[in-house]
């Protein structure tokens, strides 16, 4: 097997990972879930979990891939625990579920972004009708096999030449736009209702709130930040070990968790403006919505276009991460070469994801399953793994890197007895709430 690949810079890999939690779950998936589950309330459980939560459940895969040098799947085997690897199955199984209807909604950006720039986002002057014609058919499937193809392509040249290159173009590029939009947002006659409504909970009914909100607002949370996916464990194994892993995990949720309210920034105050109410229309929201207000506004294509674009940057950066993990387990596993594993990996998912292509009550369904329940249980099994199996390992590996010597022992106590209970509330909660759904929509 040859010498396994590492990051060529510390701002490459912090960009990397920053560019696997910056895509589709902050720009698409959090403004619409944001909607759906009451705007404030929801800012405010998904904040907290991803400090309590999301930061600790970060170092448990930084730590597992770091000291393993493996994908999620071999890590364990590697630790001499390959009972566990059960763990980094089921973050590899979320991350090829999510990846396989992710591809479709990126084919959808990229119909947008060729709309915006030759002439509309409307069918006869409709644009929920435009939405329905590019969400399902042949045309969704064509896009969706081009939106691989680009993912495919970008993992095939490797960590270097492949993500860290794209990375530190796209995530910046991002950024930029992200932030141009949210002044011009700011502007919009929407913009203080808009405000109000994302950022002002109200406190007298916010516990109820919060524990309806709890298992989409946890699922978001390890979605945006990658987690239990085994994503970070993939790209933690190509780092030294004089690395600061909390230092870089400050920096990469930091930054992720910006974007995300920067992106409802830019979203909300873009419907207020056109009276359009958050959350209606489910995963389609964003795209009729905001394609509306464009229609409404001075330059709206060209707008509409900018968005996009840098929609589709971000949806790229994310699926790029997605499918290193379970091109990472090929390579690792049965010794292949990058290019033919990626190729072979790119025309499954496609398949898999062409029931969402042609019905998007299966993209719900796929959603619901993945990040709710998946992702919560993947990193559940990892952090009841370091807190009572590989503690004392653990901390010897979350000191390296010149770690604050109290740290360690701080961290396994949160991974031990915070971390796991939370988490087991919450997967419960979803299984409940997965099985309504299943009961209401296909049943």
């Amino acid at each position: 097997m040859d010498v396994r690949a590492t990051w060529a810079t510390r701002i490459g890999f912090i960009l990397a990972a920053v560019g696997s939690a910056v895509g589709l779950g902050n720009i698409w998936r959090f403004p619409f879930l944001t909607g759906e589950s009451g705007g404030a309330a929801f800012l405010v459980v998904y904040l907290a979990l991803v400090l309590l939560i999301g930061i600790p459940v970060l170092l448990v895969e930084f730590v597992i891939g770091r000291r393993s040098n493996r994908n999620p799947i071999g890590a364990f085997t590697e630790l001499n625990h390959s009972q566990w690897k059960i763990a980094g199955a089921v973050g590899a199984l979320a991350g090829f579920i999510i990846l396989s209807y992710y591809s479709v909604v990126g084919g959808w950006v990229i119909q947008y972004l060729i709309a915006g720039l030759s002439g509309g986002y409307s069918a006869g002057g409709d644009a929920e009708v435009f939405f329905v014609e590019t969400a399902s058919g042949t045309g969704a499937i064509a896009f969706h096999a081009l939106f691989m193809a680009l993912v495919a392509g970008i993992v095939a040249l490797g960590v270097r030449n492949g993500l860290e290159r794209a990375a530190t173009v796209m995530v910046p590029s991002v950024i930029i736009l992200l932030v141009g939009l949210a002044i011009y947002g700011s502007t919009l006659s929407g913009a203080t209702e808009a405000y109000q409504y994302y950022l002002y909970p109200d406190t007298s009914t916010l516990l109820a709130d919060a524990v309806e909100v709890l298992p989409a607002a946890a699922g978001q949370a390890f979605f945006t930040l990658s987690l239990g996916m085994g994503v970070m464990v993939t790209y933690a194994s190509y780092i030294g070990e004089d690395r600061n892993l909390l230092s870089d995990t400050g920096l990469i949720v930091g930054i992720d968790t910006a974007i995300a309210i920067l992106a409802g920034l830019v979203v909300f105050p873009f419907l207020f403006t056109q009276g359009i109410t958050p959350g209606d229309g489910g995963a389609g929201a964003i795209f009729i919505s905001l394609a509306g207000a464009f229609a409404e506004l001075p330059a709206g294509n060209l707008i509409g276009a900018v968005f996009f674009f840098m929609l589709l940057l971000a949806a790229l950066s994310s699926a790029f991460s997605i499918f290193e993990v379970v091109v990472s387990f090929v390579v690792d596993r049965f010794d292949i070469e990058r290019a033919p594993a990626s190729i072979g990996l790119a025309v499954v998912i496609f398949v898999l994801g062409i029931p969402t292509a042609l019905d998007l009550n299966y993209l719900d369904a796929y959603d619901l399953f993945a990040n709710n329940i998946l992702l919560i249980l993947g990193g559940l099994l990892m952090s009841l793994f370091i807190g009572w199996v590989y503690a004392s390992d653990a901390r010897e590996e979350i000191q390296k890197g010149r770690s604050a010597s109290w740290f360690g022992g701080f961290w396994l106590a949160t991974v031990r007895y915070f971390v796991p209970p939370v988490l087991l509330i919450t997967l419960a909660l979803a299984v409940i709430e997965y099985y309504e759904f299943l009961q209401s929509t296909f049943f």
